[in-house]
């Protein structure tokens, strides 16, 4: 079945970087777009980037031009490079694929 595991997480201070990682399985990856996602405490989910399989790259506009989303499809992996981080970025990323999404991996950005 299709599992998508989550890594990376962690707490940083404004400023700070974070490399985010997701492994895929149970689908053939490189024929299948992949997502980043987000949800904050008490705010609705929020798709932050998406990826094509060609590598196209799509992102919100509160993290254009800080997170950069890449795909390794020799490793059945989607990356999120998050720098430039910022309060508002705490939240779970979820890695998400074919209508399913990971655990998830908690992001804090705190000083």
């Amino acid at each position: 079945q299709v599992q998508l595991v989550e890594s990376g997480g962690g707490l940083v201070q404004p400023g700070g970087s974070l490399r985010l990682s997701c492994a895929a399985s149970g689908f053939t990856f490189d024929r299948y777009p992949m997502s980043w996602a987000r949800q904050a405490p008490g705010k609705e989910r929020e798709t932050v980037a998406i990826i094509s399989t060609g590598g196209l790259t799509n992102y919100a506009d509160s993290v254009e031009g800080r997170f950069t989303i890449s795909r390794d499809n020799a490793k059945s992996t989607v990356y999120l490079q998050m720098n430039s981080l910022k309060p508002e970025d705490t939240a779970v990323y979820y890695c998400n694929a074919l209508g399913y999404r990971g655990q998830g991996t908690q992001v804090t950005v705190s000083s």
